[in-house]
């Protein structure tokens, strides 16, 4: 088992790792709490000292890339959301209600996930913890629910996909 010893020794590789792939130091050491929190929480952790310091780089890595493609998925959904509201030409009271309206009309296995991930700000991995899902399962339902959402919102009609997700 790696101890908290072996990683503190290893700390300013992982600090210089994260700054080297992160935009902002804050960010970079947000990115090496969060890899050594998952580190400590996992049992199969790297036991040697050599083989811990790539894993520890690969977990620091992929977390960041996580970050990404989450940061990259919310700008995606925000820039529909504000083209929406306007190309409706609503006040920000308005286009609340209705985004309200339209989220109560969702099955409630999409409210959950929209609110753990959305409204909540949890990761995938977290929001698979308190769903006690699998993460794929969680990015398929968010997926689902933010497009079934939009759908409401524009008028499209996403009841099929609502009423097969019940």
């Amino acid at each position: 088992m790696a101890s908290l010893t072996q990683i503190e020794l290893l700390l300013p590789e992982f600090r210089a790792y994260a700054i080297a792939i992160c935009a902002s130091p804050d960010d970079a050491e947000d990115l090496v709490q969060d890899a050594i929190e998952r580190a400590l929480r996992t049992d199969n952790r790297p036991t040697v000292l050599g083989e811990l310091r790539p894993w520890m780089f690969r977990v620091i890595r992929n977390l960041h890339y996580d970050e990404l493609r989450k940061r990259r998925v919310r700008r995606e959904y925000l820039a529909a959301e504000k083209r929406l509201s306007d190309e409706a030409g609503t006040s920000d009271a308005a286009r609340d209600v209705l985004i309200r309206m339209a989220f109560e009309k969702l099955s409630p296995d999409m409210r959950e996930v929209l609110c753990l991930v959305d409204i909540m700000g949890l990761k995938y991995a977290e929001a698979a913890i308190v769903m006690n899902v699998a993460n794929g399962t969680v990015m398929s339902r968010i997926s689902r629910a933010r497009k079934a959402l939009l759908e409401l919102v524009e008028g499209t009609g996403a009841r099929d996909e609502i009423e097969n997700s019940r």
